[in-house]
C-alpha cells in the first residue's frame, strides 16, 4: 500500500501501477456530468475556471447533504463513462487524476498515457465508509446543480485502486 499526497505531480504518478491500492492525502475536487460540461465548455471559451485543474484529481462524485457535526454525507463514486467524452480537454489543461468506478474508453486510456495521468477507483457501496475519509468539504463552482456543484474536499487516508497507470496497463477488462 502507497501513501500519495496531492498535488500529483508526474514523477508520483509513474511510480504508480495498476492494482496498486494507495491512500489520498490532500485536496481533490468533485465534479459531475453537469460540473464537467460547465468546466470544458468555459475550457472552450476561453473564460477562467473555479480553480486550477494542474495536478489535480477530480473525483465523480455527488456527495449527500452533511449530518450535523460532519464535512459532508456520503460520498461514493459515480459511473467514469459519463465522463470520457469531457475527460481529454480537461487532461491536456493539467488535470492529474481522475476517481470513480468502472471502465474508461479507448480514448481516454490513450489520453492517460499521453498526459502521464492516472485513473483511480473507489469501492461502491462504500458511500459512507469513503465519507469519513473527507476531513473537509466546500463547494466552490456551481452551487446551482446542487449535489453536482464542484467540492474542495480535504481527505485524509482516502482508500483508492490504481485501475490504468500512467503505461495504460488496466486491471479493468
Amino acid at each position: 500500500m502507497r501513501i500519495l499526497n496531492t498535488p500529483l505531480i508526474t514523477d508520483k504518478i509513474v511510480r504508480l501501477n495498476a492494482g496498486e491500492i494507495v491512500l489520498l492525502n490532500g485536496t481533490i475536487y468533485t465534479a459531475r456530468d453537469a460540473a464537467h460540461k460547465k468546466i470544458v465548455g468555459a475550457i472552450k471559451n476561453g473564460r477562467p475556471l473555479a480553480f486550477g485543474l494542474k495536478e489535480q484529481i477530480i473525483y465523480y462524485a455527488g456527495p449527500a447533504p452533511a449530518k450535523k457535526g460532519e464535512p459532508i454525507g456520503s460520498c461514493g463514486p459515480t459511473t467514469s463513462s459519463r465522463m470520457d467524452s469531457y475527460t481529454v480537454p480537461l487532461l491536456k489543461k493539467g488535470l492529474k487524476g481522475m476517481l470513480g468506478k468502472g471502465k474508461r474508453s479507448d480514448e481516454v486510456i490513450g489520453a492517460i498515457k499521453k498526459y502521464k495521468a492516472v485513473y483511480f477507483i473507489a469501492v461502491g457501496g462504500a458511500a459512507a465508509l469513503l465519507a469519513t475519509k473527507i476531513k473537509k468539504a466546500k463547494i466552490i463552482a456551481y452551487p446551482e446543480l446542487g449535489t453536482e456543484a464542484v467540492y474542495k474536499f480535504e481527505v485524509e487516508d482516502f482508500p483508492v485502486i490504481v485501475a490504468i497507470d500512467s503505461k495504460g496497463k488496466s486491471i479493468l477488462k
